[in-house]
């Protein structure tokens, strides 16, 4: 149901003092709301569908298990603070509160690496004065990152998303790719030093074998083997499967389960993993710590603005074919409510999940397998398979249902089985997610077409119409801010990373414009956000910089390859940053044709 009349909220043909953002507060709040609330009903309806269920057993996996992973790296770097019952009632909270009322119901949730970066970084901090202070001084923080999230809310900051290109967002997505290696291997470290060599060596037994199950279940899911209901389902039930075996496997009997690895902790069913009540006395902090938290609340903050908007923009790409309308300034308000919340508590607190909110989608997509016959010169024939996403169900029911799994998850019968998932397996589960984000990575094609054989690339390649050294020019900036990133993340100042981050975009808006034509940079990079219904509600598609339209105008004409139009339709899914889940067939989701 696209709207065929322009969207009302828009600030780039306004004159006078509307066409300054935040001389209008609140109003891409309004717009997001009116907007979106059309379809509310229509979101619980369209759930009666087996893509819903089968999406709310993938995702729940797909979201606990990271979530549990990095809650272990948050135990072991504070001092036990943060448990498993923190991770879960954080999940679950962000489940609850974006599932009914969010905007944007697709984009999942939850407890992600960086926010265990961050919280432990504070942690090395606070530690040099009163380690006291830390519950503490936590909650300020939140209480803080807050404030800021509610007004740049409020004053319409979520539109500058729309700046954001393929540049900033492969560099941060191989970031991230990057940091849930590194952890997978300092947990495996930490299994060494605690357990002896032994248990620590099948402990790397057990994350890399979870790591190839997973990924093989996925790349038959997303192959021609078996029949397309057969792949559909071991692609939708990839982690639980490799989950329940690898569990089973460090509980076999003989020299197997004499290893003694460890296993995930055990606490009460919803209560702190310290002896401690749920709310934490934050009035009783001296003023003086209140206001050293206030420039961390902003960093924190900074942080969300860009993964969790990134989340959405991933979650809602140009590739499902998606009819309902997003809203990032409502939902990044919301994201506030429950920092704040979350905060008071002292929980982890949740934000938009980069990998796997791309994947919810994924999950609730139709897909149609199409034979396409290409006719050889010598009359034979070539079969290859066609994937096309023929419609999404996009409901809020499965991201709702998986909250209350997840709440499921804080009693004590499942806290006991939880209990028997060895620290190891979650290793895995850093190096799945981790290569994930790498292994999709723009960045990672470009070296791939760098390093491969030219005779074997394809004509209509678009990179083949710029110089090697210019695109090694462009990887350099990429891979430097890539770099700098997660060195400054392993020192005391990783709470200072999300500048760095923030700081990519307009290094590509300002800076690099002046260092590339326009034609390179319009074949090597992109707008992230390239969904129309995702661009109303940051006011529409950006202004280019200056001089690049003039360019393309030059380079394009009717019919020719080198139009925009033809431009865009000869980017592969690599390129564009699509993550490997992105196009997969689903059991339930397919038709043949």
């Amino acid at each position: 149901m696209a709207t065929e009349t322009p969207d009302p909220y828009s600030f780039d043909n306004s004159i006078g003092w509307r066409q300054y953002r935040m001389l209008r507060p609140g109003w891409g709040m309004y717009h997001d709301v009116k907007r979106r609330l059309p379809y509310y009903w229509s979101d619980i309806t369209d759930a009666m569908n087996y893509r819903t269920f089968a999406g709310t057993v993938r995702i729940y996996f797909v979201n606990i298990l990271p979530a549990l992973a990095f809650i272990l790296d948050m135990n072991r770097r504070t001092g036990g603070f943060y448990g498993v019952n923190e991770a879960l009632f954080s999940s679950a909270l962000a489940c609850i509160v974006f599932s009914t009322i969010g905007a944007q119901p697709l984009t999942i949730v939850g407890i992600t690496g960086l926010i265990s970066l961050f919280n432990y970084t504070i942690f090395d901090i606070i530690k040099r004065y009163d380690v006291a202070l830390y519950p503490q001084f936590m909650t300020w923080v939140a209480i803080w990152a807050a404030i800021f999230h509610w007004l740049f809310a409020i004053w319409n900051f979520c539109d500058y998303m729309r700046y954001v290109t393929d540049f900033s967002s492969q560099s941060f997505g191989a970031y991230v790719g990057i940091i849930y290696c590194i952890k997978g291997v300092e947990l495996l470290i930490a299994e060494f030093e605690s357990d002896g060599p032994t248990d620590g060596f099948m402990s790397v037994t057990i994350a890399l074998m979870f790591f190839f199950t997973v990924y093989a279940l996925e790349m038959v899911g997303n192959g021609m083997w078996f029949r397309p209901w057969v792949r559909g389902f071991l692609g939708d039930y990839a982690y639980p499967i490799a989950t329940i075996f690898w569990t089973g496997f460090a509980h076999f009997p003989g020299q197997l389960r004499a290893t003694n690895v460890s296993k995930l902790p055990h606490t009460r069913a919803f209560y702190p993993t310290v002896d401690r009540g749920w709310l934490i006395d934050f009035w009783n902090l001296e003023v003086k710590w209140i206001f050293v938290a206030l420039p961390i609340g902003f960093l924190l903050m900074l942080l969300f603005y860009y993964d969790h908007n990134q989340s959405s923009v991933a979650a809602q790409a140009k590739q499902f074919p998606l009819r309902k309308p997003g809203g990032f300034h409502w939902d990044f308000f919301l994201l506030g409510c429950t920092s704040f919340i979350a905060g008071i508590i002292d929980i982890p607190l949740p934000n938009g999940l980069v990998p796997q909110a791309p994947v919810h989608t994924d999950c609730m997509t139709n897909y149609k397998s199409v034979l396409k016959v290409i006719k050889t010169d010598d009359g034979g024939e070539i079969h290859q398979q066609e994937i096309i996403a023929e419609s999404v169900v996009e409901q809020r029911v499965s991201h709702f249902l998986m909250g209350l799994a997840i709440i499921g998850t804080m009693t004590g019968p499942i806290l006991i089985v939880l209990n028997l998932i060895p620290r190891a397996l979650f290793a895995g589960v850093f190096f799945v997610v981790g290569w994930g984000g790498l292994e999709g990575n723009g960045i990672m094609a470009k070296i791939i077409y760098l390093i491969g054989e030219p005779r074997f690339v394809q004509p209509d390649e678009p990179l083949l119409q710029i110089p090697k050294k210019r695109i090694l020019f462009y990887l350099f900036w990429q891979i430097f801010g890539i770099t700098a990133t997660v060195g400054v993340s392993q020192t005391i100042a990783g709470i200072g990373f999300p500048v760095l981050i923030i700081a990519l975009i307009p290094l590509r808006w300002k800076i690099m414009p002046k260092m590339f034509t326009a034609k390179e940079l319009r074949i090597m990079d992109a707008p992230t956000a390239d969904n129309e219904v995702v661009l109303a509600s940051m006011g529409g598609k950006p202004q280019m910089p200056k001089g690049e339209e003039d360019e393309d105008a030059e380079t394009e004409s009717p019919g020719t390859k080198n139009s925009a139009d033809a431009q865009e339709e000869k980017w592969s899914a690599a390129e564009r940053g699509v993550p490997r889940e992105g196009l997969r067939e689903r059991g339930g989701g397919w038709s043949e044709a």
